[in-house]
Order: structure tokens, then C-alpha cells, then sequence
């Protein structure tokens, strides 16, 4: 720093200008810039962690695709009055079905990131739906953060009880016989339950029809009259008719056996080829800008609940296994069957525009 000569005078009424630097300021005010930004950063972190610490302050909202009294919205209205119970504060479940989930997921799209609006969806919504739809108002990994996975469920090959097949190779020779005169029904195009099947037919190089019907349960009605051959079903779906005997089980698609009907063989210990699974899983997801310790502390507060023993017991009845998967995992969840039914997709051709 250049310093005014000290031999010069100003000229009278003159005023010296003086250069303002902080190495001009007594050494103790030196420190005064580095001591407000500590405080604003210590300031701002502490606003932080009291939002995180203070979630929820108000009701929670759980934006469901699911219809109200399935086995999914069941699940969310019993994780909602756990959670209620642990924070305090009501937890309602929004049910809005239809329109293949769009109404449900544009309205979490758009709701407020602060966590108390959170959305349940399965891997049609998010790992499906993208390689279906060539118009799709909402982008699973852009618009969510994945908060914690909630449970999965294996799909079980499903008969009528009057039908002639009777096991996995019956269903495969009756395929192979007559092209195109085996049918197997789904609740859409390109759902979970359609595509799976067609990577059954694809593994065992037959050529069956696909007969969609409007929902699970006109699809499991019409399996049981005898009007589509067969159909992959969840416990949730098509427990009623199994347990009314109108739905024969010829396996699981599965790599293990599913607790819910542990004497029902896998499809490869049923004599049907190796490496066929079809099955689901549903998770809970936040608006993408939502505070990541927010993310974390319901994300835990979740995994608590699915460990609660009468929680844990609700699942059973319906045949869906608790994840309590961390935000990472139901992030690799949808990654990797993104990729899996893309492929699907485009083996079937089925689109949506």
C-alpha cells in the first residue's frame, strides 16, 4: 500500500483523501468480516437442523395412484396413523387413481418441497411408465427424490381351477401346440403384469395373446370363468379368488418362494426356465428440491414404522415383504428396471402415446 508522502502538506481547506482498507483499522476490527460470515453460516446452519428437527410441523400428506381399499392403499393408511402417532401429527392419504397415475404424480410433482407432501408409487410409475408413455408429464429421477422403499411382491402364474393345465410345463406344451390359442390376461398394456408375461413367453419361445382388461379385478374374474388362459398376479390382487378356490397357483415368479404361500414352487423348481422374475415393489418419494436432511429423517422414521411387528403382520395378509430400503437403494431400484422393461417394451412393442 502506497502511504502520502510525509513531507507533503495539503493545501489549506483542502481534505486529504484517505484510503479505506481494513489494514488501516485498529487490529482487533480486522477480524470483525470473518466473524459476521462465521455467524451467518453458523446462523443459517442452525435454521436448518431446527427445520429438520421440528418436521413435521403440520399434517403430512400421502399422494396415493392407488385406489382407495386395495392392498397398497391399505398399506399407506397403516403407515399413516404409525407415523401420525411417532410425530405428532396427522398423516392423510390422498388417494388419486386413474389416468395410468399421472394424476397422483403431477400432484407430488407439484407440491410444495418441504416434506410434508409425499408420494407412493411402484415400479410401473417410476421405472415403467417412462419407456412406455412417449408423452410422460413427469420424469421420475428429475421430479423426486426417492425418501425410503416401502415393500415388494413377487407375482404369482395363475388358472382357472377348471382348467386342463395344471402345472408350469402343461401351460408352456399347450403354448408350443397352438400358437396364439393360450391367452393371458393384464389390468393394462405395458403393466407390470403384461410385461412379465411376456418375458415368460419370451424364455420359453412360444407366442401367446394379450388380452388387457380394465382392472385386477375384471382381469382375475375372467381367469377364473375360463376366458384368458392365465395371468401373473399378486397375492393383494388375486388372493381372494385363490382363497376361494377359484384360482388355481401353478408357481412364483420368483427366484425364492414367497412366505405367503410357501408351498408354492418357484417357476424354475416348477419346471419353467431359470431367471424369470416378475414382481413389484412400492416406494415413498418426496419433490426433488426437498431438504435432504428432511429426506433422511422421514426416510428413518418410515423404516421404523415397517418394523413394527402389527405392521410387519398387515403386510403378510397381503403377500407384500417390508423393504425398508434407504433413498440409495430404491434410486437403484428404478434404475435397473428402468433398463429391464425398456427393453421389454420395445421386444412387445407396447407403447402409449
Amino acid at each position: 500500500m502506497t502511504r502520502p508522502h510525509a513531507g507533503r502538506i495539503a493545501p489549506a481547506g483542502a481534505v486529504t483523501p484517505v484510503a479505506f482498507s481494513p489494514f488501516l483499522w485498529p487490529s482487533g476490527w480486522r477480524a470483525l468480516p470473518v466473524l459476521s460470515a462465521c455467524v451467518a453460516l453458523a446462523c443459517l446452519a442452525t435454521a436448518t437442523t431446527v427445520r429438520a428437527d421440528t418436521f413435521p410441523s403440520r399434517a403430512v400428506r400421502l399422494i396415493s395412484p392407488f385406489p382407495a381399499g386395495s392392498g397398497p392403499d391399505a398399506v399407506s393408511r397403516l403407515l399413516g396413523e404409525r407415523l401420525g402417532k411417532e410425530w405428532g401429527q396427522p398423516v392423510i392419504v390422498d388417494s388419486r387413481p386413474g389416468g395410468n397415475g399421472f394424476i397422483a404424480m403431477e400432484a407430488g410433482k407439484r407440491a410444495p418441497a418441504t416434506g410434508h407432501e409425499l408420494v407412493v408409487a411402484d415400479v410401473g410409475h417410476l421405472a415403467i411408465n417412462p419407456g412406455l408413455f412417449k408423452r410422460l408429464p413427469y420424469d421420475p429421477r428429475r421430479d423426486f427424490v426417492p425418501v425410503t422403499g416401502l415393500y415388494r411382491t413377487a407375482f404369482f402364474i395363475v388358472v382357472s381351477q377348471q382348467s386342463q393345465i395344471r402345472t408350469v410345463p402343461d401351460l408352456i406344451a399347450a403354448a408350443r401346440k397352438a400358437p396364439d390359442a393360450v391367452t393371458y390376461g393384464s389390468w393394462a398394456v405395458g403393466s407390470s403384469g403384461h410385461l412379465g408375461a411376456a418375458q415368460l413367453e419370451a424364455a420359453t419361445g412360444t407366442q401367446m395373446l394379450h388380452a388387457p382388461y380394465k382392472d385386477t379385478a375384471q382381469l382375475y374374474t375372467a381367469v377364473a370363468n375360463g376366458e384368458v388362459t392365465w395371468a401373473l398376479g399378486t397375492y393383494a390382487t388375486a388372493g381372494p379368488l385363490i382363497q376361494a378356490g377359484k384360482l388355481r397357483v401353478l408357481a412364483v415368479a420368483d427366484s425364492v418362494r414367497s412366505p405367503v404361500l410357501p408351498n408354492v414352487p418357484t417357476l424354475a423348481e416348477a419346471g419353467g426356465p431359470a431367471g424369470v422374475e416378475a414382481s413389484s415393489w412400492v416406494a415413498l418419494l418426496a419433490p426433488a428440491a426437498t431438504p435432504p436432511a428432511t429426506v433422511t429423517a422421514i426416510g428413518r422414521a418410515v423404516r421404523t414404522a415397517l418394523g413394527d411387528p402389527e405392521v410387519k403382520a398387515k403386510l403378510a395378509t397381503f403377500g407384500f415383504t417390508p423393504a425398508g430400503s434407504t433413498s440409495e437403494d430404491v434410486a437403484g431400484w428404478m434404475a435397473h428396471d428402468s433398463q429391464r422393461y425398456t427393453e421389454l417394451i420395445r421386444r412387445t412393442g407396447a407403447t402409449v402415446n
